[in-house]
């Protein structure tokens, strides 16, 4: 059996019974955390055109448009996953030499899954094999310093979870995963230099991308059985050596997921908690402040803070300031909070932040280094013009695998996302059906996330 093969074993052979109930809750909860991500996105000026886009090509009317309509498969996949990826607030899979956020396969899933009829317990299963496949190949096989961006590995992740979501036999689904992974290897310029829209959008396309492959895989198109280990295949040509044993392979890789607990790239959440806890210091005045110093590890310096991925004080959209350490730091000081609030693009260009931003330094350090990803060190210190310093060291924050947030927070997020495009009744509806997911089908909720948005897309 060729490795592709392997790996289609693993996803045809993947049940629902096998995951654990604590795996089984975290699932449940990154569900309702994207949807409420996505909800939140619905008016952004991106969306919109997205979705005007969708509206004008059509398709055959089989997957929910979240807010309402249908489309087919593949591009349901493209438009939910824009949205569940817009606002940079979902989660993240950190792995030593890649980052990777496995929610981005949840609109693939989502829209598979409904276009066949499937039940809450098919998508769960679907769900935790995208999952598993997306956090394991980052593991073990990074392409992020090789010039690729993460999605590279999504593309493989996607295509399997779309083909498990559409009930595929083995063959098909190695198929599917191989044109899937060999169409789809994208450039890390994407999250280089000044930021694009591309951003946000490279993964809804590998998501449509994958979900499109599958579909072709259940018509009987064929792919590379070789896309791993062949000649030119994505070891020889990108990834390098590794290996991956998919018969040992479970469904819990969900649990070492993480989740966002502010609106900014995921690296900076341990400073930003830092950020908050030195704002909340008796004497501390954001209009004082003579220098901020943030020590930190190589990963978000390379990122975000300035490093080999680019200049971060250039800022002047969401793109750039959601991946830009020093102006997430500098608006968290002075506003005592990061949501999309502060991504309005008056706020993003005003003269305290822009001001601020440019006396943040920020410093790798090699010890912080060694102990990423299982920590997430950050050493800030504020210093006053007067001379007063303010100092916080902080390795974790609530939602990261050693402190997982519960269903309670889960939902204090999604409304806080999802209120102005939903009220208090179909929260609860919404809520209600992914805490119970195993015992529902997934037109049922989807049928609940087409009421969303009334008015937001007009």
């Amino acid at each position: 059996m060729t490795e592709v093969q392997d790996l289609a074993r693993f996803v045809a052979n993947a049940r629902f019974d096998t995951i654990s109930p604590e795996a089984l809750d975290q699932l449940k909860i990154r569900v309702l955390d994207t949807l409420g991500v996505a909800i939140g996105a619905l008016d952004a000026e991106p969306i919109r055109a997205i979705r005007q886009l969708t509206d004008d090509l059509g398709g055959a009317p089989t997957s929910t448009l979240i807010g309402g309509g249908k489309t087919s498969p593949d591009r349901a996949a493209f438009y939910n996953s824009a949205l569940s990826r817009y606002l940079d607030f979902m989660d993240s899979y950190l792995a030593k030499g890649e980052t990777n956020h496995p929610s981005d396969n949840l609109g693939a899933v989502l829209a598979a899954a409904e276009s066949v009829g499937a039940s809450g317990r098919e998508f769960l299963t679907a769900l935790a094999v995208a999952y598993q496949v997306h956090s394991r190949l980052s593991d073990v096989a990074p392409v992020r310093a090789k010039g690729f961006d993460h999605t590279t590995q999504g593309a493989y992740a996607a295509a399997a979870s779309a083909a498990k979501a559409l009930g595929l036999n083995e063959s098909q689904i190695a198929n599917a995963i191989a044109i899937s992974g060999t169409a789809n290897n994208a450039l890390r310029v994407t999250r280089t230099g000044n930021l694009s829209h591309w951003k946000g959008l490279a993964y809804p396309q590998v998501s449509k991308e994958g979900t499109f492959a599958a579909l072709l895989a259940s018509r009987g198109i064929t792919g590379p059985e070789e896309v791993f280990e062949g000649n030119k295949g994505f070891k020889d040509s990108i990834a390098g050596p590794f290996e991956i044993d998919w018969s040992a392979e479970d469904l819990e890789r969900v649990t070492r997921s993480i989740v966002k607990k502010y609106n900014a790239e995921i690296h900076s959440q341990s400073a930003l908690d830092a950020a908050l806890d030195i704002r909340s210091q008796d004497g501390f005045l954001a209009r004082a402040i003579d220098k901020v110093t943030l020590r930190t590890f190589d990963v978000a310096y390379s990122i975000i803070g300035g490093g080999e991925e680019g200049d971060k004080r250039t800022i002047r959209t969401k793109e750039e300031a959601d991946h830009s350490l020093p102006w997430m730091v500098a608006v968290t000081l002075i506003d005592g909070e990061l949501t999309p609030r502060q991504y309005d693009p008056e706020r993003i260009v005003a003269n305290d932040v822009q001001e601020l931003m440019a006396k943040v330094e920020i410093i790798p350090d090699d010890s912080f280094s060694a102990r990423f990803p299982d920590e997430m060190p950050a050493d800030l210190t504020v210093t006053l013009v007067d001379g007063t310093t303010f100092h916080v060291t902080e390795s974790s924050y609530e939602g990261f695998h050693d402190d997982p947030i519960g269903w309670t927070a889960a939902r204090a997020k999604f409304d806080a996302l999802t209120e102005r495009f939903a009220d208090e009744v179909l929260r609860d509806e919404i809520a209600g059906l992914v805490r119970n997911l195993e015992n529902e089908d997934v037109a049922t909720l989807t049928a609940a996330l087409a009421r969303v948005g009334a008015g937001a897309l007009v």
